[in-house]
């Protein structure tokens, strides 16, 4: 099979270039294997990270064909079928492979993109477990088989960087820690075994750096090789911070509190009252309120301001959900 490579290549004093390159390859071979001949066949000077090449070191993530992968997960056969059905290719047809650095890193070289920034967010969250309570301890910190679960996903994580390099919230927020980091934490949330669950809770809900700066837009979990979900680790955080927190908390805790009231009292979001509880805190802050007016009265113009609600037609089995669901929580608590 002759497939053409297109290779996005940069150093950090020049703007990027795409560079071509034609192989005959297996639809079984790895792109990483495929990188590795275009080294070593045509052109040596070509950078690109790999170590283990069995999806365990995480080493050889890039973007491939526009998501962020391993290199040495992903083969030739799959990457062409997978192009076919986006772009509605024929049998015949053998699309290009491009191949890219991930994203909301800087490049160092070709696909090696500088990742200091990804250890330090790690970093902040402080992914380690805490036991100065217990410095000696008088035998090791078992667990259950059902503690040790909760702590399975985010233990799969092999810190390749693929949800960093997707995520938008890092694109427009460089202080969000990101979703690797935010993985990390839930086990930390989550481990009895730790001594700081509250100090942790506290430094994990911090404005838009912390959970609350997620912008749930699920690409962390599609692009994830180890199927961690880090959006669902990050939920999990956001529900033991709202587990301990009033409306009176935060906006964000507000927000997701306000909501789930809402909709529960009326089957969707009563559009009126939403604002009003979650920026004006129940009429308690008034320079929230303030800064509602100029969209009410751009919505009063338009015709776009509901002077009632009425109620969905579902309500009371939405209510039933929203009770059955809150039960089960006070339960497993």
């Amino acid at each position: 099979m002759h497939v053409t490579f297109n290779i996005l290549r940069q150093t950090r004093d020049n703007a990027p270039r795409s560079q071509t390159y034609q192989l005959d390859v297996d639809p079984s071979e790895t792109i990483l294997t495929c990188l590795d001949r275009i080294k070593w066949e045509q052109d040596g000077s070509l950078g690109y990270r790999k170590n283990c090449r069995n999806t365990i070191c995480g080493s050889c993530s890039m973007r491939i064909n526009g998501r962020s992968t391993l290199a040495c997960k992903e083969n030739v056969g799959a990457e062409i079928a997978r192009l076919r059905q986006i772009h509605g290719l024929s049998d015949e047809e053998i699309p290009a492979m491009t191949i890219a650095p991930m994203g909301n890193m800087p490049v160092i070289k070709d696909l090696v993109v500088d990742m200091r920034k990804f250890w330090d967010n790690l970093d902040a969250v402080d992914p380690y477990v805490s036991t100065q309570a217990r410095q000696i301890p008088e035998r090791e910190f078992s667990q259950s088989p059902q503690e040790r679960e909760k702590l399975s996903h985010s233990g799969n994580c092999i810190l390749c960087g693929a949800c960093y390099s997707e995520c938008n919230a890092v694109e427009v927020n460089p202080n969000f820690v990101g979703p690797h980091a935010l993985a990390k934490a839930q086990r930390m949330v989550d481990d009895n075994r730790d001594d700081r669950t509250e100090t942790r809770i506290n430094q994990y809900e911090q404005g838009t750096d912390g959970v609350w700066g997620c912008t749930r837009c699920y690409y962390c979990n599609s692009v994830c090789p180890m199927e961690v979900a880090p959006l669902d680790r990050i939920g999990e955080v956001k529900q033991a911070i709202l587990s301990r927190r009033d409306t009176s908390a935060s906006r964000a805790v507000r927000h997701r509190k306000t909501l789930v009231e809402l909709v529960r009292d009326g089957g969707w979001v009563d559009e009126r009252k939403f604002g009003v509880q979650v920026v004006g805190n129940y009429f308690r802050d008034l320079r929230g309120i303030l800064s509602l007016a100029p969209l009410g009265l751009r919505m009063l113009v338009c015709g776009k301001f509901p002077l009632s609600f009425e109620k969905s037609e579902g309500t009371q089995e939405v209510r039933s959900l929203i009770d059955s669901v809150r039960e089960l929580e006070a339960q497993n608590r």
